[in-house]
């Protein structure tokens, strides 16, 4: 979607921020005092609407940690932002049956002003380094999605052409592990200071993940170059604290760009919505000093494994389920697929009784009163969050969502058939796709749409098909009673019609 506008307002900016109609919350800081501290890579709409909305409510006491936005690739959020001074819209819808005040459904607006500098690497590397190795940059950040880490199963995809590209060729990067080792090895020669990155992605261990592919690129560069010493450096003296992050964030389309504009009464190129709720928890790992974190409400905290994995399991996988099944019932919205009775009572059901159980909780952590905000969250009509969103990527999301809980219960002996619904549900809906002959956004779209191509629609012989994906099944694809009960629920779900994914819903 083109994010420009053909509004004839003024365009939102440093100069015309004074013309936002009241109502609407500005920067309450001096935004020219603040000093670029933190560099993110991968400005989406997550981060604007998340990070970059807690580093806002820390600038007018700690104006050293204003944010430099690097996009790796794509130039479409500094192409859109860069003419606002970095400033854009975020929009807080509420929940009209809950929120009286909000009774006209109109969400709360507020300008953000956190981001300082948008830069995208493909075309402005020197400015990247540049800004990597500023001394007053003392964290990094990133929202790049699962599959933007080049990861192997415990380090870096050395065969990824990235990730090739960045050994021949290490002062101009493709990859943000590139990024980050170039900006850490020019610090290094500088004799500055290193920089912590803190990974706020949806991956399990996300910190530690990262850590280990840093470390094995930069053992990897010091064979050919004269760079010995960088990883044991870069093992020594760089933090890579782990985080969780928890935030449903829509994505923008017209009609909330509209919606901004007449309440503004200026346009904003790029504006995001983000539902109220939002946590983020940090393991107070960090060095050369870092944000205030705390006095935005951050969670500081040495458990991030249980809040992690509870944040996976109990809102990512439901997630998944409601988009992979929902999409087969031909159901558009999360708020639609909760109110599919069946849908949603089988996700209630999975959550509390087959991922409940194989979770390790933080102390204090309430798994029910978890439950019940995620499921209000799931229910609440002002956020349209789209199941077809949801769905991409499922060949990275599907084992850490799903597949780690399945290999939870096989090694307890719990059942596993309401596990291998969600399964089988996205084994179908590629299917579907690749026979309606329907794009699979996925790094493995290709791989995905021949085996869909392929499949017959009988269990045993699609399920096998689907399993030669090691990248995805891994050792779970040699477990026979993994196998048997995927098997099983594919076969439940018939022909795949709503009628038929709502009976097995129901069973």
């Amino acid at each position: 979607m083109n994010p420009q506008s053909a509004s004839p307002l003024l365009r939102l900016s440093q100069a015309t921020l004074a013309r936002v109609r009241d109502g609407v919350a500005v920067p309450a800081y001096d935004r020219d005092a603040t000093r670029i501290g933190i560099v993110h890579f991968g400005p989406g709409a997550f981060h604007r609407a998340h990070q970059a909305a807690y580093i806002d409510d820390l600038l007018g006491t700690d104006p050293a940690w204003a944010i430099s936005a690097v996009s790796l690739h794509s130039a479409g959020v500094r192409d859109a932002l860069r003419p606002q001074d970095g400033l854009y819209t975020l929009a807080l819808p509420g929940d009209a049956r809950a929120d009286a005040s909000a009774s006209d459904g109109a969400p709360r607006l507020r300008v953000i002003g956190s981001i300082r500098e948008l830069l995208c690497a493909r075309d402005e590397a020197a400015a990247v380094l540049a800004r990597l190795a500023d001394r007053d940059v003392r964290l990094v950040t990133l929202t790049i999605t699962e599959k933007g880490y080049c990861l192997s199963a415990d380090g870096v995809d050395l065969q990824h052409p990235d990730i090739v590209h960045d050994l021949v060729a290490p002062e101009a990067p493709a990859s943000a592990i590139g990024w980050l080792v170039a900006g850490l090895r020019l610090r290094r020669a500088r004799g500055f200071e290193p920089y912590t990155v803190l990974s706020c992605d949806n991956l399990a261990d996300n910190g530690g993940r990262l850590r280990r592919a840093v470390l094995q690129f930069a053992r990897e560069l010091e064979r050919d170059r004269a760079d010995q010493g960088l990883a044991d450096w870069i093992e020594s003296e760089v933090a890579f604290p782990r985080s969780m992050v928890d935030s449903i964030t829509p994505a923008t389309d017209d009609a909330l760009r509209a919606q901004v504009a007449s309440r503004l009464g200026v346009e904003d190129a790029w504006p995001i919505q983000r539902e109220p709720y939002a946590q983020w928890v940090v393991e107070d790992d960090f060095r050369n000093g870092r944000p205030p974190l705390e006095r935005a409400g951050v969670v500081l905290s040495n458990e991030i494994a249980g809040y992690d994995r509870a944040k996976l399991r109990l809102l990512n996988a439901p997630h998944s389920t409601l988009a992979y099944l929902g999409s087969l019932m031909r159901i558009e919205t999360v708020a639609d697929a909760m109110r599919e009775p069946a849908l949603a009572g089988f996700v209630e059901r999975l959550m509390r009784e087959d991922i409940v159980p194989t979770l390790q909780l933080p102390r204090g952590f309430d798994p029910d009163a978890y439950i019940d905000a995620i499921l209000a969250r799931f229910r609440n009509p002002a956020i349209r969050h789209l199941l077809a969103q949801i769905a991409w990527d499922g060949s990275q999301k599907i084992p850490v969502r799903l597949l780690g809980t399945i290999a939870d219960a096989l090694a307890a002996g719990r059942p596993l058939e309401r596990l291998c619904l969600p399964v089988a549900g996205w084994l179908r809906f590629v299917r579907r796709q690749a026979r309606e002959g329907v794009a699979i956004v996925d790094p493995l779209a290709d791989t995905l749409a021949r085996i869909g191509a392929a499949t017959t629609g009988e269990a045993s012989h699609d399920v096998d098909a689907f399993l030669t994906l090691d990248s995805v099944f891994g050792a779970l694809a040699g477990d026979a009673r993994f196998v048997d009960a995927l098997a099983r629920a594919h076969a439940r779900l018939g022909d795949a019609t709503p009628a038929a994914v709502a009976r097995a819903l129901a069973d």
